[in-house]
């Protein structure tokens, strides 16, 4: 018998680790190199956008305006993309009152698939926390504001889900009419907040004769525009106990003018141009008034075949003390309201737009 060998099979306990080729770990090592300067790249294109013109800041708020045109081409209310075809509520500032009068009537003739329907408020004034109150109840699809939105009113609309934004497409000046007998030679903007706020209630106190102060105003909560805000948080402060309030720059015209020692202040556009009452100049110090109106002025005895115009340089130039951005506020639902305001805004930001509210007694914020 031969023997038979059996042969086991012969086992490497030798694990090699793996080695990744140098040609390999650079092509890695430029690949990752590679998305960081896409990462910085793109960063830098981003900042660049947000520094150029092609955006529109609103108070730390950026919207980009679609006017649908080619670099050097004047925008109409033709160009405007996106324009829906539909009805839309809105209302609020009172100062806005022209522009609702000329502007909206060319948009509505050029766009006719856009109409507008001003809601007047329900007991209450018509003005700018008016229309915003509005507008967060569900009653406008957007609203035309003379001062910011405050902080209460953007929390409100953060509970109730959505957001607001002010988007600027003119400036206002404000005005402060007084009886035409008083003696006043001007005020500064401290000296007409502190007779709002009740600290100064005596016309003597302010260079004029020894006559009580009568301030008339909108209701805080109705109020058009506003003159005391509390700083940067935009929140007003409480008028003094002697405020007279009304319900309108109509009926606020009238009273002064009955009244030797009233005072009320609203839209430039407003008043600058009546008879019956007198525009003061205001100023930062009291050396520096400048007029609301334009100069030589209109006497008495010449109104109403003349009138006062508006003092838009001095309003234009910043030397005039007292301005007020004109809003539209926009309801961020990502909603047919949403879509209203942005359209709207977007329109009177045109070349069109911005000419026609200068046309209509205002500053376009399109220099």
């Amino acid at each position: 018998m031969s023997n038979t060998h059996q042969t086991k099979p012969v086992v490497n306990t030798d694990k090699k680790k793996p080695v990744i080729n140098a040609d390999i770990a650079l092509f890695l090592r430029g690949l990752i190199i590679g998305k960081l300067m896409t990462i910085v790249v793109i960063g830098g294109l981003l900042w660049w956008l947000l520094k150029s013109n092609l955006w529109v800041r609103s108070n730390a708020e950026y919207s980009s305006v679609s006017l649908n045109t080619t670099s050097g081409e004047e925008s109409t209310f033709k160009t405007v993309i996106d324009v829906p075809n539909d009805s839309f509520k809105y209302g609020g500032s009172t100062a806005w009152a022209p522009i609702r009068q000329l502007v909206d009537s060319q948009i509505q003739s050029a766009r006719p698939e856009l109409q507008f329907r001003y809601i007047d408020p329900v007991g209450g004034s018509p003005g700018s926390s008016s229309g915003i109150r509005m507008l967060l109840d569900g009653q406008l699809d957007f609203a035309q504001s003379s001062r910011p939105v405050t902080d209460t009113e953007r929390a409100t609309a953060r509970e109730r889900g959505f957001t607001l934004e002010q988007r600027p497409v003119g400036i206002d000046g404000i005005a402060v009419i007084v009886n035409p007998s008083l003696k006043v030679t001007g005020l500064t903007v401290k000296q007409l907040q502190q007779i709002y706020l009740g600290e100064i209630t005596n016309w003597k106190q302010v260079g004029g004769p020894d006559l009580s102060i009568t301030p008339f105003s909108q209701r805080p909560e109705d109020a058009d525009i506003a003159i005391l805000s509390n700083g940067s948080n935009l929140n007003m402060r409480s008028p003094g106990s002697n405020v007279h309030y009304i319900y309108s720059t109509t009926d606020a015209v009238r009273q002064v003018s009955q009244t030797p020692g009233g005072i009320y202040y609203t839209s430039a556009r407003a008043v600058v141009g009546q008879c019956s009452v007198r525009a003061l100049p205001l100023g930062r110090t009291s050396d520096q008034f400048i007029t609301p109106y334009r100069q030589p002025s209109v006497s008495p005895e010449q109104c109403p075949r003349q009138r006062n115009q508006v003092n838009t340089e001095a309003i234009k130039n910043g030397s005039y003390p007292i301005t007020s951005n004109l809003f539209v506020i926009i309801k961020h639902n990502k909603n047919r309201e949403q879509r209203a305001g942005q359209v709207y805004a977007n329109l009177l930001l045109t070349d069109q737009g911005q000419k026609a509210i200068e046309q209509a007694g205002f500053i376009p914020v399109r220099q």
